[in-house]
């Protein structure tokens, strides 16, 4: 067993190293190594009870992912490229996929509606760490490829809602139609009801014990306790642990879960895609490999030419509608993922040599993607196709704060005022629960999080090239030194102030690199000595000319040991 395992990992090391070399996403690395160490290839493992009890687990967290990322303040900023470009995406798609699924299978028509959309979708996680690789995330072009992304991710809860359809009810348009839309109705308002009324008491409760343990135990109860709820329902697990990361979202502590459950969420993902890998029937494919390879050209190809096309009704321009119809012309994990939930929930509306057939295709176009990409770069770069335009990064991201303030105490609130005096974007955070709902109370654009969490910091907004200032004002000299590495890891070029108690915890943050460091007990000596040397006629010129000199060289000329008594 041993030596099993050692070879399983020593595989998916390699797999992982060798396809993001090639900007291909972990989790199809994760799929090849399951593949490889499953049944039909090495043997290492069988798909016993254990592996399909993670499989069960990485959907759920998966599904979860979804939901925590349908905010419905973003939902509300982004709704006219969300829902329109998005819609029309997915309309067009389907439209197009429809027919020719109706033509050449057996399927009846809900069945071919349902992977009509579901093929629609595309690979949320590779598509993004495509954007990210290449640096145009804050481009046009990657504000709407998001845009569509996001429209996908939301047409999660009327797929996942029709399930319980075709569990063996008749087809009825009106009938049907009604209760999808009653259903998600419902579900988005008990979404922002529950997510407002219980899970906000809930996490201020936890988050008073300042325990990342129980913080994330209780982000994973909250997850199964909703999965098993929807369960009882006569609903899809799937859909309840997507329904816990839509009411998470809504909470003032959407950044710190985010980014507490994402190395976790990784872990489950990649049980969930090992799994999906030693539970494929490679003999089945094999034997089916012209209709995988035909099933995988229609599919980019209709999925290439209507996104295509729906951009340049939109007047996208050329250059950048390819683009976006080759990034987004791959199946995704959404569609795997519903396989995969209809096939433990029992839901046989599709023979299952044609599920497999599915995922295959799936899969495969996920890995076709960066390859897509890479011709698409190459003919551009040889000027073989649109040569003489580029693209050009997005200045109107007004949602990114150039401002990131560190604690939000006393001082943190009073540089929060000078930034809103200055219409100056800022985004404040904080560990004390209290402070953050009294913040938020008084209108500040205050959060929960914890500032030397690289994760936190890059959910809240602060990114290399946009944060132009860092505040630290924490009142412990070893949580800022841990924030201002935190800091220096994701924005190595933003200014760094930080506030300090004494003299001498301002040289120890002066030599950590920060632009500035204040001892506050000394300036507010200092403005205390102001107003006695102004009553005594004391001209303000000459104050002025002895606070410079005492600020000389850091406060050379105080003695360390005499200020640090007086704390």
């Amino acid at each position: 067993m041993s030596l099993s395992i050692l070879i399983f990992f020593l595989i998916m090391f390699a797999l992982v190293f060798i396809l993001r070399s090639v900007k291909v996403g972990v989790l199809v690395a994760f799929l090849l190594a399951g593949i490889i160490s499953g049944p039909y290839v090495l043997n290492l493992f069988e798909l016993t009870d254990a592996w399909t009890f993670l499989g069960d687990l990485g959907i759920m967290f998966l599904w979860f992912n979804i939901g925590l990322e349908i905010n419905i303040k973003r939902l509300w900023n982004m709704r006219h490229t969300i829902f329109g470009f998005g819609a029309a995406q997915v309309l067009m798609v389907a439209v197009m996929l429809f027919p020719v699924l109706f033509g050449v299978t057996s399927w009846g028509i809900m069945g071919c509606i349902m992977v009509s959309l579901l093929l629609a979708m595309s690979s949320t996680s590779e598509d993004l760490q495509l954007l990210t690789d290449r640096n145009q995330l804050n481009t046009e072009v990657g504000r709407q490829t998001f845009s569509i992304l996001l429209f996908q991710d939301l047409l999660s809860i009327p797929l996942l809602a029709m399930l319980p359809v075709f569990a063996g009810k008749s087809f009825n348009l009106g009938a049907t139609a009604i209760d999808i839309l009653v259903l998600s109705v419902s579900l988005v308002l008990g979404v922002v009801i529950v997510g407002r009324l219980i899970l906000n008491p809930l996490f201020k409760l936890v988050s008073k014990l300042r325990s990342k343990e129980v913080f994330l135990i209780a982000i994973m109860l909250n997850i199964v306790l909703f999965a098993l709820l929807l369960q009882w329902l006569g609903l899809p697990m799937g859909l309840g642990a997507f329904l816990a990361g839509m009411l998470m979202s809504e909470t003032i502590y959407r950044h710190q879960i985010t980014a507490e459950i994402s190395p976790y969420s990784m872990l489950f993902l990649a049980f969930f895609f090992i799994a999906l890998g030693m539970g494929l029937k490679l003999d089945l494919l094999l034997d089916n490999w012209l209709v995988i390879l035909l099933g995988l050209l229609i599919l980019v190809f209709v999925k290439f030419f209507a996104l295509f096309m729906v951009a340049r009704v939109r007047k996208v321009p050329n250059y950048e509608a390819a683009f976006i119809a080759l990034i987004l012309a791959q199946g995704g994990e959404f569609g795997l993922l519903m396989l995969q939930t209809m096939k433990i929930s029992g839901i046989n509306i599709l023979p299952e040599v044609h599920q497999e057939i599915l995922t295959a295709i799936i899969i495969l176009s996920i890995m076709l993607t960066p390859f897509l990409i890479g011709i698409y770069d190459f003919l551009r770069t040889k000027g073989i196709i649109f040569s003489n335009s580029s693209i050009k990064e997005e200045k109107s991201d007004t949602d990114k704060p150039e401002v990131i303030i560190c604690g939000f105490g006393r001082v943190g609130q009073i540089v929060t005022e000078m930034m809103i005096a200055e219409n100056i974007p800022y985004v404040a955070l904080d560990m004390d629960v209290n402070t953050v709902m009294l913040g938020r109370e008084r209108g500040f654009n205050v959060v929960y999080g914890d500032a030397t969490h690289s994760d936190v910091l890059k959910e809240i907004g602060m990114m290399p090239r946009r944060t132009k200032a860092v505040v630290i004002a924490l009142d412990n000299v070893s949580t800022a030194i841990d924030t201002i590495e935190t800091v220096k890891e994701v924005a190595p070029k933003a200014k760094i102030f930080a506030r300090a108690r004494n003299l001498a915890d301002t040289k120890v943050l002066l030599k950590e690199g920060v632009e500035e460091a204040l001892p506050e007990t000394i300036e507010s000596s200092f403005f205390l000595g102001r107003g006695v040397l102004s009553h005594l006629g004391i001209s303000d010129n000459k104050i002025e000319n002895l606070l410079s000199y005492m600020r000389q060289d850091n406060y050379s000329m105080l003695d360390d040991n005499a200020v640090a008594d007086e704390q």
